[in-house]
């Protein structure tokens, strides 16, 4: 299943341009090694556009207020082209450091809601160990003091007639056992 998208802007100058998104556009980030750094963004939105061509993709950042987003890359020196009204969005293009374009729009389209990534699921021996914890609590709390163990090993038959043999709590100190309580697992035949 989908868990989020990965976008990637190629330069000529990526440290530059690694650094525009994180001094400028306060963009956080992890290293993935060697200095390369992934980028956390906003939620994002995907469209298919019909083209006589494929393998071409573009990448826009969105704004909530273009001439505001403008006016303060223009104060930090960052080329800007002046806003554009383009029917479905208020379009913008920077240019990074590394000399590479990128765009901005203000949209005026309707925006979806943003899917949240599924959390994986455990392996089963992690919810079977869970469950057994679960069922070992609730044994040890009606008598502390003792724990059950079966006295037949797995490859023998089941005889029903068999009950558990209570046997000692090893996370309690025996010395707290009384005598009469305590036994011990039969051997195997």
């Amino acid at each position: 299943m989908i868990i989020g998208a990965h976008i990637m802007i190629q330069s000529r100058n990526d440290k530059a341009d690694q650094a525009f998104l994180t001094k400028v556009l306060g963009l956080s980030s992890v290293d993935a090694g060697n200095g390369f750094l992934i980028f956390g963004v906003p939620p994002a939105e995907v469209a298919v556009h019909g083209s006589d061509k494929n393998d071409v993709h573009e990448f826009f950042f969105m704004s909530d207020d273009i001439a505001g987003f403008v006016a303060d890359m223009k104060k930090r020196n960052i080329a800007c082209t002046p806003p554009a009204n383009r029917g479905w969005g208020t379009l913008t293009q920077l240019t990074l450091p590394g000399g590479g374009k990128l765009g901005v729009y203000q949209p005026h389209h309707k925006r979806p809601k943003a899917v949240a990534g599924k959390k994986t699921k455990k392996p089963a021996k992690h919810v079977a160990k869970k469950v057994a914890k679960k069922i070992s609590k609730k044994s040890t709390k009606k008598n502390p003091k003792l724990s059950t163990r079966w006295t037949t090993w797995p490859s023998e038959p089941r005889n029903k007639s068999l009950k558990p043999t209570p046997t000692p709590n090893p996370r309690l100190p025996t010395s707290r056992i009384s005598k009469k309580k305590s036994a011990t697992c039969s051997s195997p035949p």
